[in-house]
């Protein structure tokens, strides 16, 4: 059970790690690049938070409750990895121009 703790606050310190970052940049596609990352490791955060909780207790409105977090994490996590391949190209070229 200590397994699926370590993991849910490392999931939940990524987002604060990505959220922070996102609100200090100033380059518009990076703030979108992170803002996809930070909806990946929330999405990561509320899944294995679902799956914890199924782990540690029983009952039925347990099992509703984490099943609708795992449901709503996977998406969250599906979406921000979606969003993040749609806008890294874009936060590539960003970069390279200002590099230059």
């Amino acid at each position: 059970m200590y397994f699926f703790a370590f993991f849910v606050v490392l999931a939940f310190s990524f987002y604060l790690f990505y959220k922070v970052k996102q609100v200090r940049t100033k380059r518009p596609m990076e703030k979108k690049w992170l803002s996809a990352k930070s909806s990946m490791a929330l999405g990561l955060f509320v899944a294995l938070f679902g799956i914890n909780q199924l782990i540690l207790f029983s009952g039925t409105v347990t099992y509703v409750v984490g099943i609708f977090f795992i449901l709503i994490g996977t998406g969250s996590l599906w979406m921000g990895f979606r969003y993040y391949k749609h806008v890294l190209p874009y936060a590539q070229r960003e970069a390279e121009e200002l590099n230059q």
